[in-house]
Protein backbone atom coordinates (compact mmCIF):
# COMPACT_ATOMS: atom_id res chain seq x y z
CA UNK A 1 0.00 0.00 0.00
CA UNK A 2 0.96 3.67 -0.25
CA UNK A 3 1.84 5.48 2.98
CA UNK A 4 3.34 8.80 4.04
CA UNK A 5 6.66 8.03 5.72
CA UNK A 6 8.88 10.21 7.90
CA UNK A 7 12.38 10.03 6.43
CA UNK A 8 14.16 12.66 8.52
CA UNK A 9 13.77 16.26 9.60
CA UNK A 10 11.61 18.12 7.05
CA UNK A 11 11.56 15.11 4.77
CA UNK A 12 8.54 12.92 4.10
CA UNK A 13 7.97 10.52 1.22
CA UNK A 14 4.99 8.51 0.00
CA UNK A 15 6.32 4.96 -0.24
CA UNK A 16 5.12 1.46 -0.91
CA UNK A 17 4.98 -0.41 2.39
CA UNK A 18 3.47 -3.74 3.49
CA UNK A 19 -0.28 -3.80 4.11
CA UNK A 20 -1.21 -3.95 7.80
CA UNK A 21 -2.36 -7.25 9.28
CA UNK A 22 -4.42 -8.35 12.25
CA UNK A 23 -1.89 -8.83 15.09
CA UNK A 24 -4.36 -9.17 17.95
CA UNK A 25 -7.92 -10.47 17.83
CA UNK A 26 -9.13 -7.08 19.11
CA UNK A 27 -7.76 -5.36 15.97
CA UNK A 28 -9.57 -4.06 12.92
CA UNK A 29 -8.17 -3.09 9.53
CA UNK A 30 -9.58 0.14 8.09
CA UNK A 31 -9.40 1.12 4.44
CA UNK A 32 -8.82 4.83 4.72
CA UNK A 33 -11.09 7.15 2.78
CA UNK A 34 -9.87 10.48 4.20
CA UNK A 35 -6.96 11.57 6.35
CA UNK A 36 -5.43 14.93 7.24
CA UNK A 37 -2.20 16.67 8.07
CA UNK A 38 -2.33 18.02 11.63
CA UNK A 39 -0.37 20.87 13.16
CA UNK A 40 0.99 18.30 15.59
CA UNK A 41 2.45 16.42 12.61
CA UNK A 42 4.58 19.48 11.91
CA UNK A 43 6.37 18.96 15.24
CA UNK A 44 7.50 15.60 13.85
CA UNK A 45 8.28 17.10 10.46
CA UNK A 46 10.42 19.82 12.05
CA UNK A 47 12.29 17.36 14.25
CA UNK A 48 11.03 18.51 17.64
CA UNK A 49 9.62 15.15 18.76
CA UNK A 50 12.27 12.50 19.50
CA UNK A 51 12.18 8.74 18.88
CA UNK A 52 11.18 8.93 15.23
CA UNK A 53 12.73 6.42 12.83
CA UNK A 54 13.02 6.66 9.03
CA UNK A 55 10.09 4.86 7.45
CA UNK A 56 7.63 5.56 10.29
CA UNK A 57 4.12 6.06 8.88
CA UNK A 58 2.66 9.43 9.82
CA UNK A 59 -0.88 10.58 10.53
CA UNK A 60 -3.37 10.43 13.39
CA UNK A 61 -6.51 11.96 11.84
CA UNK A 62 -8.24 9.41 9.65
CA UNK A 63 -11.45 7.59 8.86
CA UNK A 64 -12.62 4.91 6.48
CA UNK A 65 -14.30 1.54 6.05
CA UNK A 66 -13.70 -1.55 8.15
CA UNK A 67 -12.44 -4.33 5.86
CA UNK A 68 -11.35 -6.92 8.43
CA UNK A 69 -11.81 -7.57 12.14
CA UNK A 70 -10.29 -9.87 14.72
CA UNK A 71 -12.62 -12.48 16.19
CA UNK A 72 -12.88 -10.60 19.53
CA UNK A 73 -14.20 -7.39 17.94
CA UNK A 74 -17.91 -7.24 18.74
CA UNK A 75 -18.97 -3.65 18.05
CA UNK A 76 -17.78 -3.39 14.45
CA UNK A 77 -18.30 -5.41 11.32
CA UNK A 78 -16.88 -5.39 7.82
CA UNK A 79 -18.40 -2.52 5.86
CA UNK A 80 -18.86 -0.16 8.83
CA UNK A 81 -17.79 3.41 8.20
CA UNK A 82 -15.76 4.75 11.11
CA UNK A 83 -13.83 7.76 12.43
CA UNK A 84 -10.79 6.68 14.44
CA UNK A 85 -9.68 8.70 17.53
CA UNK A 86 -5.98 9.44 17.68
CA UNK A 87 -5.37 8.04 21.21
CA UNK A 88 -5.50 4.26 21.42
CA UNK A 89 -7.45 3.23 24.50
CA UNK A 90 -8.12 -0.17 26.08
CA UNK A 91 -11.38 0.84 27.74
CA UNK A 92 -10.81 -1.14 30.95
CA UNK A 93 -7.88 0.42 32.86
CA UNK A 94 -8.32 2.98 35.64
CA UNK A 95 -7.59 5.87 33.29
CA UNK A 96 -10.10 4.72 30.67
CA UNK A 97 -12.76 4.16 33.32
CA UNK A 98 -12.21 7.78 34.35
CA UNK A 99 -12.57 8.78 30.66
CA UNK A 100 -8.91 9.86 30.57
CA UNK A 101 -8.33 7.98 27.35
CA UNK A 102 -5.15 9.74 26.23
CA UNK A 103 -3.35 8.40 29.30
CA UNK A 104 -4.60 4.81 28.95
CA UNK A 105 -2.36 2.55 31.00
CA UNK A 106 -2.29 -0.41 28.61
CA UNK A 107 -1.84 0.69 25.01
CA UNK A 108 1.71 2.05 24.87
CA UNK A 109 4.18 -0.83 24.38
CA UNK A 110 7.05 1.63 24.79
CA UNK A 111 5.82 2.97 28.13
CA UNK A 112 9.37 2.99 29.50
CA UNK A 113 10.38 5.71 27.02
CA UNK A 114 7.46 7.95 27.94
CA UNK A 115 8.11 7.34 31.64
CA UNK A 116 11.64 8.68 31.26
CA UNK A 117 10.36 11.77 29.45
CA UNK A 118 7.16 12.48 31.37
CA UNK A 119 7.30 10.54 34.63
CA UNK A 120 4.45 8.26 33.59
CA UNK A 121 3.45 6.88 30.21
CA UNK A 122 0.87 8.22 27.81
CA UNK A 123 -1.53 6.13 25.75
CA UNK A 124 -0.43 4.77 22.42
CA UNK A 125 -0.99 7.25 19.59
CA UNK A 126 -1.21 6.60 15.86
CA UNK A 127 1.75 7.84 13.84
CA UNK A 128 3.39 9.81 16.62
CA UNK A 129 6.85 8.44 17.42
CA UNK A 130 8.06 5.36 19.25
CA UNK A 131 7.62 7.23 22.54
CA UNK A 132 3.87 6.76 22.06
CA UNK A 133 4.14 3.16 20.89
CA UNK A 134 5.49 3.31 17.36
CA UNK A 135 2.05 2.63 15.87
CA UNK A 136 1.71 3.11 12.12
CA UNK A 137 -0.32 6.19 11.31
CA UNK A 138 -3.27 6.87 9.07
CA UNK A 139 -1.78 8.86 6.18
CA UNK A 140 -1.94 5.66 4.20
CA UNK A 141 -4.33 3.47 2.26
CA UNK A 142 -4.97 1.14 5.21
CA UNK A 143 -4.40 1.18 8.96
CA UNK A 144 -4.46 -1.37 11.75
CA UNK A 145 -6.68 -0.16 14.62
CA UNK A 146 -6.00 -1.87 17.98
CA UNK A 147 -8.79 -2.16 20.58
CA UNK A 148 -11.26 -1.57 17.78
CA UNK A 149 -14.29 -1.91 20.06
CA UNK A 150 -13.18 1.07 22.14
CA UNK A 151 -12.09 3.82 19.77
CA UNK A 152 -13.78 3.96 16.38
CA UNK A 153 -17.02 5.90 16.02
CA UNK A 154 -19.51 4.48 13.53
CA UNK A 155 -20.90 7.00 11.05
CA UNK A 156 -24.37 5.91 9.97
CA UNK A 157 -26.10 9.17 9.04
CA UNK A 158 -24.81 9.89 5.55
CA UNK A 159 -22.50 12.76 6.44
CA UNK A 160 -19.57 13.37 4.12
CA UNK A 161 -16.08 12.51 5.30
CA UNK A 162 -15.24 16.19 5.57
CA UNK A 163 -18.10 16.84 8.00
CA UNK A 164 -16.96 14.16 10.47
CA UNK A 165 -13.25 13.51 9.84
CA UNK A 166 -12.11 16.00 12.46
CA UNK A 167 -13.89 14.08 15.22
CA UNK A 168 -10.64 12.08 15.16
CA UNK A 169 -8.71 14.90 16.85
CA UNK A 170 -8.96 18.62 16.26
CA UNK A 171 -12.66 19.21 16.93
CA UNK A 172 -12.63 17.32 20.26
CA UNK A 173 -9.29 18.94 21.13
CA UNK A 174 -10.62 22.44 20.58
CA UNK A 175 -13.82 21.57 22.44
CA UNK A 176 -11.91 20.13 25.40
CA UNK A 177 -9.79 23.27 25.49
CA UNK A 178 -12.90 25.40 25.83
CA UNK A 179 -14.61 23.00 28.24
CA UNK A 180 -11.61 23.09 30.60
CA UNK A 181 -12.20 26.85 30.94
CA UNK A 182 -15.50 26.17 32.73
CA UNK A 183 -17.07 29.00 30.74
CA UNK A 184 -19.78 31.09 32.39
CA UNK A 185 -22.28 33.34 30.57
CA UNK A 186 -20.64 36.67 29.86
CA UNK A 187 -17.07 35.34 29.90
CA UNK A 188 -14.33 36.65 27.66
CA UNK A 189 -12.00 33.97 26.31
CA UNK A 190 -8.63 34.66 24.67
CA UNK A 191 -7.30 32.05 22.24
CA UNK A 192 -3.65 31.99 21.21
CA UNK A 193 -3.32 30.42 17.76
CA UNK A 194 -5.83 30.45 14.91
CA UNK A 195 -4.76 27.21 13.28
CA UNK A 196 -7.38 24.45 12.99
CA UNK A 197 -7.36 23.58 16.71
CA UNK A 198 -7.59 27.24 17.62
CA UNK A 199 -10.53 27.67 15.24
CA UNK A 200 -12.36 24.82 16.95
CA UNK A 201 -11.52 26.26 20.37
CA UNK A 202 -13.07 29.56 19.25
CA UNK A 203 -16.18 27.82 17.90
CA UNK A 204 -16.49 25.70 21.04
CA UNK A 205 -16.10 28.68 23.37
CA UNK A 206 -19.08 30.30 21.68
CA UNK A 207 -21.03 27.02 21.79
CA UNK A 208 -20.36 26.81 25.53
CA UNK A 209 -21.66 30.30 26.19
CA UNK A 210 -18.76 32.75 25.94
CA UNK A 211 -19.84 36.31 25.26
CA UNK A 212 -16.56 37.38 23.68
CA UNK A 213 -13.64 35.51 22.15
CA UNK A 214 -10.39 37.29 21.33
CA UNK A 215 -8.21 35.46 18.80
CA UNK A 216 -4.45 36.03 18.63
CA UNK A 217 -2.31 35.11 15.62
CA UNK A 218 -0.05 36.70 12.97
CA UNK A 219 -1.51 35.37 9.70
CA UNK A 220 -4.26 37.59 8.26
CA UNK A 221 -6.13 34.69 6.62
CA UNK A 222 -6.30 32.80 9.92
CA UNK A 223 -7.43 35.90 11.77
CA UNK A 224 -10.10 36.50 9.12
CA UNK A 225 -11.39 32.94 9.62
CA UNK A 226 -11.63 33.67 13.35
CA UNK A 227 -13.39 36.97 12.67
CA UNK A 228 -15.99 35.18 10.56
CA UNK A 229 -16.78 33.07 13.61
CA UNK A 230 -17.46 36.22 15.62
CA UNK A 231 -14.10 36.60 17.35
CA UNK A 232 -12.31 39.86 17.93
CA UNK A 233 -8.79 39.63 16.53
CA UNK A 234 -5.29 40.66 17.57
CA UNK A 235 -2.36 40.39 15.18
CA UNK A 236 0.56 40.08 17.56
CA UNK A 237 2.98 41.43 14.96
CA UNK A 238 1.00 44.67 14.78
CA UNK A 239 0.75 45.50 18.49
CA UNK A 240 3.47 46.51 20.92
CA UNK A 241 2.29 44.10 23.62
CA UNK A 242 -0.32 41.35 23.47
CA UNK A 243 -0.80 41.55 27.23
CA UNK A 244 -1.35 45.34 27.18
CA UNK A 245 -3.74 44.97 24.25
CA UNK A 246 -5.80 42.35 26.08
CA UNK A 247 -5.90 44.56 29.16
CA UNK A 248 -7.20 47.43 27.04
CA UNK A 249 -9.90 45.17 25.58
CA UNK A 250 -11.01 43.94 29.03
CA UNK A 251 -10.99 47.13 31.11
CA UNK A 252 -7.67 46.19 32.69
CA UNK A 253 -8.85 42.90 34.18
CA UNK A 254 -7.63 40.47 31.53
CA UNK A 255 -9.59 37.70 29.80
CA UNK A 256 -11.60 35.48 32.14
CA UNK A 257 -9.88 32.41 30.70
CA UNK A 258 -7.14 31.79 28.15
CA UNK A 259 -6.51 28.94 25.72
CA UNK A 260 -3.04 28.11 24.40
CA UNK A 261 -3.65 26.39 21.08
CA UNK A 262 -0.08 26.94 19.88
CA UNK A 263 2.33 24.80 21.87
CA UNK A 264 6.00 24.12 21.39
CA UNK A 265 6.71 26.08 18.19
CA UNK A 266 5.34 29.49 19.12
CA UNK A 267 6.53 32.63 17.34
CA UNK A 268 6.80 36.26 18.41
CA UNK A 269 8.53 39.38 17.20
CA UNK A 270 11.70 40.52 18.88
CA UNK A 271 14.05 39.26 21.55
CA UNK A 272 11.80 36.76 23.33
CA UNK A 273 11.50 34.63 20.19
CA UNK A 274 15.24 34.82 19.51
CA UNK A 275 15.93 33.77 23.11
CA UNK A 276 13.72 30.68 22.92
CA UNK A 277 14.85 29.81 19.42
CA UNK A 278 18.52 29.91 20.44
CA UNK A 279 17.89 27.77 23.52
CA UNK A 280 15.88 25.29 21.48
CA UNK A 281 18.55 25.01 18.78
CA UNK A 282 21.22 24.35 21.41
CA UNK A 283 18.95 21.79 23.16
CA UNK A 284 18.90 23.87 26.35
CA UNK A 285 15.11 23.73 26.17
CA UNK A 286 12.87 21.61 23.98
CA UNK A 287 9.89 23.94 23.46
CA UNK A 288 9.23 27.62 22.76
CA UNK A 289 6.58 28.52 25.39
CA UNK A 290 5.91 32.08 24.23
CA UNK A 291 2.12 31.69 23.99
CA UNK A 292 1.93 29.88 27.34
CA UNK A 293 3.86 32.63 29.12
CA UNK A 294 1.63 35.31 27.60
CA UNK A 295 -1.55 33.41 28.47
CA UNK A 296 -0.56 33.12 32.13
CA UNK A 297 0.50 36.75 32.40
CA UNK A 298 -2.60 38.01 30.58
CA UNK A 299 -5.25 35.88 32.29
CA UNK A 300 -7.54 37.43 34.87
CA UNK A 301 -6.57 36.65 38.46
CA UNK A 302 -8.45 33.53 39.46
CA UNK A 303 -8.93 32.51 35.82
CA UNK A 304 -7.99 29.37 33.92
CA UNK A 305 -5.27 28.82 31.36
CA UNK A 306 -6.24 25.86 29.21
CA UNK A 307 -3.30 24.31 27.34
CA UNK A 308 -4.11 22.19 24.29
CA UNK A 309 -1.10 23.13 22.17
CA UNK A 310 1.40 20.26 22.26
CA UNK A 311 4.46 20.50 24.50
CA UNK A 312 7.12 17.82 24.38
CA UNK A 313 9.60 18.41 27.14
CA UNK A 314 11.14 21.27 29.11
CA UNK A 315 10.70 25.04 28.98
CA UNK A 316 12.50 28.07 30.38
CA UNK A 317 11.34 31.30 31.99
CA UNK A 318 8.04 29.78 33.14
CA UNK A 319 6.05 32.42 35.12
CA UNK A 320 5.35 30.24 38.15
CA UNK A 321 5.12 33.31 40.38
CA UNK A 322 2.29 34.84 38.37
CA UNK A 323 0.50 31.50 38.26
CA UNK A 324 0.74 30.88 42.00
CA UNK A 325 0.28 34.38 43.38
CA UNK A 326 -2.71 35.22 41.19
CA UNK A 327 -4.56 31.92 41.64
CA UNK A 328 -4.29 30.93 37.99
CA UNK A 329 -5.56 27.42 37.34
CA UNK A 330 -3.73 25.41 34.67
CA UNK A 331 -5.76 22.77 32.85
CA UNK A 332 -4.20 20.69 30.10
CA UNK A 333 -3.92 17.33 28.38
CA UNK A 334 -3.83 15.48 25.12
CA UNK A 335 -7.47 15.22 24.18
CA UNK A 336 -9.51 12.32 25.57
CA UNK A 337 -11.19 12.03 22.19
CA UNK A 338 -13.42 9.04 22.93
CA UNK A 339 -15.11 11.08 25.69
CA UNK A 340 -16.37 13.62 23.17
CA UNK A 341 -17.06 11.94 19.82
CA UNK A 342 -20.73 11.04 20.29
CA UNK A 343 -21.56 14.39 21.87
CA UNK A 344 -19.86 16.36 19.10
CA UNK A 345 -21.39 14.17 16.40
CA UNK A 346 -24.70 15.21 17.93
CA UNK A 347 -23.80 18.89 17.49
CA UNK A 348 -23.03 18.21 13.83
CA UNK A 349 -26.35 16.37 13.42
CA UNK A 350 -28.19 19.31 15.01
CA UNK A 351 -26.58 21.71 12.55
CA UNK A 352 -24.81 23.70 15.27
CA UNK A 353 -21.45 23.32 13.56
CA UNK A 354 -20.03 22.06 10.27
CA UNK A 355 -16.38 21.18 10.98
CA UNK A 356 -15.45 21.29 7.30
CA UNK A 357 -15.15 25.09 7.52
CA UNK A 358 -11.43 24.78 8.34
CA UNK A 359 -10.53 22.91 5.13
CA UNK A 360 -8.65 25.00 2.58
CA UNK A 361 -6.88 22.33 0.53
CA UNK A 362 -7.65 18.85 -0.75
CA UNK A 363 -4.96 16.58 -2.19
CA UNK A 364 -4.24 13.02 -3.17
CA UNK A 365 -2.22 10.92 -0.74
CA UNK A 366 0.57 10.85 -3.34
CA UNK A 367 0.95 14.61 -2.89
CA UNK A 368 1.49 14.44 0.89
CA UNK A 369 5.10 15.68 0.74
CA UNK A 370 3.93 18.80 -1.11
CA UNK A 371 1.16 19.17 1.44
CA UNK A 372 3.60 19.17 4.35
CA UNK A 373 5.74 21.81 2.67
CA UNK A 374 2.68 23.94 1.96
CA UNK A 375 1.31 23.60 5.49
CA UNK A 376 4.56 24.31 7.33
CA UNK A 377 5.28 27.41 5.23
CA UNK A 378 1.62 28.58 5.15
CA UNK A 379 1.67 28.83 1.36
CA UNK A 380 -1.57 29.71 -0.44
CA UNK A 381 -3.29 30.60 2.86
CA UNK A 382 -3.13 26.94 3.90
CA UNK A 383 -5.21 26.24 7.01
CA UNK A 384 -6.09 22.52 6.75
CA UNK A 385 -5.26 19.83 4.20
CA UNK A 386 -7.35 16.71 3.67
CA UNK A 387 -5.70 13.82 1.84
CA UNK A 388 -7.58 11.21 -0.18
CA UNK A 389 -6.01 7.82 -0.81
Amino acid sequence: MKATCWMGMQKVEVRDVPDPKILNQQDAIVKISSTAICGSDLHLYNGFVPFMEPGDILGHEFMGEVVETGRDVKNLKVGDRVVVPFPIACGVCAACKAELYSVCENTNPNAWIAEKMFGHATAGIFGYSHMTGGFAGGQAEYARVPFADVGPLKIENGFTDEQVLFLSDIFPTGYMGAEMCDIKPGDTIAVWGCGPVGQFAIASAFLLGAERVIAIDRFPYRLEMARKQGAEIVNYEQVESVIDTLNELTAGRGPDNCIDAVGMEAHAPGVKYLYDRAKQLTRMETDRPIALREAIMACKSGGTVSVIGVYGGFIDKFPAGAMMNRSIRIMTGQCHVQRYTKKLLGLIEEGKIDPSFVITHRMRLNDAAHGYDMFVHKHDNCEKIVLKA
